[in-house]
């Protein structure tokens, strides 16, 4: 038997022994999902001397052997939390990171403002929506907006199913960079969190994306800037002029991803933006024509 607290402090000694990146809050996480209770409530549960039976010290021991293998954590709850709304997710698709809520919310806003300018229902489009993260959060804090998603690899397009049903979001499998042919010209926001990652770039990847996330949602060519300009042509024939894009980069691309919109001449007020750590993070810009 092992009181709560004694559980975490091991838990967080074995997963930073492992090299895992946050390892007291994963532990506190992984320690919450075997006993069924929120994180928040461990403290209180030690306070009245829960115990931890041992039916459920081995099934922690199994998750703690998995994670300090480089599982991801996500796949190891079968959840992932993305701004307001909690995904399903697991192996055969791309893990929804933080960093991504900033593109989320830029869209959010814009379409929130268009909501209120106009009594018409602003179009919004997903491209490469993997889980469906950002569709979904459309769709719960702009319920007004028209949502489309799109997503290729069949494994993942199966998880956004699962976690877009209901929404009301219009889902499609198929190429991201030539769907919904029928709204040409009448979007107005594209997001897109593309692959991004050089393929030179294979050794430096994090254990948890490289061996568990689909290669199709992480790597895009020499640069890592195919996907971004398969994205910008696109977009350029979805968006009504004056609409706008966004799309994710890697932190090393606060240029050269910009670059890619700005050197075609379709685009106006191509901007960059950092996320909290002041990385660069993503980029917008407007349909000029």
């Amino acid at each position: 038997m092992s009181r709560i607290r004694a559980t975490v402090t091991e838990a967080t000694r074995r997963l930073a022994q492992a090299g895992v990146e946050s390892p007291e809050s994963d532990a506190r996480l992984l320690v919450a999902h075997v006993l069924q209770v929120s994180p928040g409530e461990l403290p209180l549960l030690d306070l009245r001397g829960r115990d931890i039976s041992a039916g459920e010290w081995d099934a922690l021991e199994d998750l703690l052997g998995r994670r300090q293998s480089r599982e991801p954590l996500q796949h190891l709850t079968g959840l992932a939390h993305f701004r307001h709304v909690t995904l399903e997710v697991g192996p055969g698709v791309f893990t929804p990171r933080p960093e991504t809520e900033l593109l989320a919310g830029w869209a959010i806003d814009t379409l929130r403002a268009l909501a209120a300018g106009s009594d018409r229902a602003p179009v919004v489009v997903d491209l490469c929506t993997g889980s469906g993260a950002i569709a979904k959060a459309i769709a719960a804090e702009v319920p007004q907006a028209h949502v489309h998603a799109v997503e290729l690899d069949e494994p993942a397009h199966a998880w956004a199913a699962r976690n877009l049903a209901g929404t009301g979001v219009d889902l499609r499998q198929g190429d991201a960079f030539a769907a919904f042919p029928e709204l040409a010209g009448t979007v107005d926001v594209v997001v897109c969190n593309p692959p991004y990652i050089p393929l030179e770039a294979w050794e430096s990847v994090a254990v948890e994306a490289r061996d568990h996330d689909p290669h199709l949602a992480l790597f895009s060519g020499d640069d890592g800037l195919d996907a971004m300009r398969l994205l910008e042509a696109h977009a350029a024939t979805l968006l009504k002029p004056g609409g706008v894009v966004g799309a994710e980069h890697a932190d090393v691309q606060g240029e050269s991803a910009p670059a890619v919109f700005a050197a075609t001449g379709r685009w106006r007020e191509v901007r960059d933006h950092q996320d909290l750590a002041g990385r660069a993070r993503f980029l917008t810009a407007r349909l000029a024509r």
